[in-house]
């Protein structure tokens, strides 16, 4: 199943959020242009925002840490929303850590003002007039974090090259929102945060 054409193509500035909707069978690809950018990746279904992609019921459907490609994540009502269908990456990724919030900020020794993902989702929701109460567990594209043999979680630099994308195929009809993670006192986002681009296809056999 190849894209017919790019339909919606979104930059996302470093440190920032950008919201998309999108149809069931659209094609979704999360791109990091400069390597080594971390992307938390949320999806809410376009018909109740309550039901939302769900790390931990993901892990559970698919008995990983994170889905094979050809693999689905699946909602807080155990639906399949999103598929993943590509990754050019060396498939580094995490469905263990919350999106970084400011308290997270405040914890690392931070004082003042920060950019976070939990703020980022907030922020582009708002933009299509969609509230949220709590901040899903996001899906943390190109992020490297693994347990090592005594059980401690290691959170190592992003090895994802310039260019490395990840691309999914929407389920069901949803709002995708992608934060360029600017999380810059830990070592994940390489020397710093950049940004990431988010482009939508439409595909040969999705038809509306």
């Amino acid at each position: 199943m190849k894209p017919t054409s790019v339909i919606t193509r979104v930059d996302v500035p470093a440190r920032e959020g950008r919201a998309v909707r999108v149809g069931a069978g659209d094609l979704i690809r999360v791109s990091t242009p400069e390597g080594a950018q971390v992307g938390d990746l949320f999806a809410f279904v376009s018909a109740d925002a309550a039901e939302h992609l769900s790390a931990a019921h993901t892990r559970g459907h698919v008995d990983r840490l994170f889905p094979h490609v050809r693999e689905q994540f699946v909602t807080t009502r155990r639906r399949p929303v999103l598929t993943l269908v590509e990754d050019t990456s060396p498939g580094r990724h995490d469905m263990l850590i919350p999106a970084c919030d400011p308290a997270r900020y405040r914890n690392l020794g931070h004082h003042g003002e920060h950019a976070s993902c939990a703020e980022n989702l907030v922020t582009a929701l708002r933009g299509l007039d969609i509230e949220i109460t709590t901040v899903p567990q996001p899906v943390n594209l190109f992020m490297d974090i693994s347990p090592n043999a005594g059980g401690d979680l290691e959170w190592r630099s992003s090895p994802a090259a310039p260019g490395a994308a990840v691309s999914f195929r929407a389920e069901l009809d949803c709002v995708v929102v992608v934060s360029a993670c600017p999380q810059d006192l830990v070592g994940i986002n390489g020397h710093e945060p950049g940004p990431l681009v988010i482009e939508v296809h439409r595909t040969d056999s999705h038809e509306r």
